[in-house]
């Protein structure tokens, strides 16, 4: 019996394509650039899996194109790029891979709040650029970290997460989301739950972990700056368009805010050309939160084992529509 098929949108570790390559024929895009939309629609006509990234467009078109597809692998906790309607409507189940980047992301979210404050970049720059002449009272003055009080949008896995690290910096939290944590947890990691405006005016650090949603969609722009302290430090580590960057960089130029210090962009990549990248106090990243070693493999094996479940027929242990299996 011949061996399913399976495109894999980007390379991955070698542990989990040898896992895939057990249970079926392999094609992996072996560019660092995603695959164009017309290359993709074509890899994918007689495939049976497919194992996605946030950057492939996984819509109505594309299974349309893929006849024969019966599962779809993503490697991100998020599925914004994926009809979801559309693939439960043909019984396509959807793997992802929650909860094995939660702590990883917020590492690398409090790093961003702390190279921000204290403008690390900078100083990193300066010394390249040979303007380091002497140490001077009044140089690359930031912001203490210690005793602020950190503002979360978005109290989830992750937002949790930054909760627990702010402890040991001794910050009070202001915290805003659709549900409410539990007393306990409010009491045990001092937190207050308040309405939006609330935690954006009285912040000193505002960390943004909100899904991508047409709620959150901008969910940041003039209004909302407009509210912030000047010298608050934004840090984004969720979703890119979370925030308006116009509306950003309209608030960092006028130093209407503090600085910015951001993992995610609206677009990804961000351009060459983008304003942003012409401010000293905004920091950009290429959207590397959850890159460790240990996280980055942990999910393309949790990738593989979606993606061959799926195959089999089995149920997903990560299954973002998991209503297909009533069926």
């Amino acid at each position: 019996m011949a061996k399913p098929k399976v495109f894999v949108a980007r390379q991955i570790f070698q542990e989990a394509l040898d896992m895939i390559a057990a249970e079926a024929e392999v094609e992996v895009w072996p560019d660092e650039l995603p695959p164009p939309r017309d290359v993709l629609l074509q890899k994918v006509a007689d495939v049976d899996g497919l194992l996605s990234l946030l950057t492939d467009k996984v819509d109505g078109g594309l299974m349309d194109a893929a006849p024969k597809l019966r599962v779809i692998s993503q490697i991100a906790v998020g599925y914004e790029n994926i009809d979801m309607k559309e693939a439960t409507r043909r019984g396509i189940p959807v793997g992802y891979t929650p909860g094995v980047l939660t702590r990883t992301t917020a590492d690398m979210a409090f790093a961003l709040l702390m190279a921000a404050a204290r403008r690390l970049v900078e100083g990193a720059e300066a010394v390249k650029a040979g303007k380091w002449k002497t140490w001077h009272p009044l140089h690359f003055l930031g912001p203490d970290i210690h005793g602020a009080t950190l503002g979360i949008l978005g109290m989830g896995r992750i937002g949790l997460e930054m909760a627990k690290r702010a402890q040991g910096f001794e910050m009070p939290i202001l915290y805003n989301d659709v549900i409410r944590r539990p007393k306990e947890e409010e009491e045990q990691y001092h937190m207050r739950f308040e309405s939006l405006d609330t935690v954006l005016k009285e912040s000193d650090f505002i960390s943004v972990h909100v899904n991508l949603t047409p709620d959150t969609y901008h969910l940041i722009s003039d209004q909302e700056l407009d509210l912030m302290k000047p010298t608050v430090v934004l840090v984004n580590a969720a979703r890119g368009p979370v925030i308006d960057p116009k509306a950003l960089y309209r608030a960092l130029k006028n130093k209407s805010i503090g600085a910015a210090a951001l993992d995610v962009t609206e677009p990804e990549p961000i351009a060459i050309d983008d304003p942003l990248l012409t401010l000293d106090n905004c920091i950009i990243v290429p959207h590397i939160a959850s890159a460790s070693v240990a996280t980055r493999l942990r999910m393309s094996t949790m990738a593989a084992e979606n993606l061959i479940a799926g195959l089999r027929g089995e149920k997903m242990v990560n299954c973002v529509n998991p209503e297909v299996y009533q069926r």
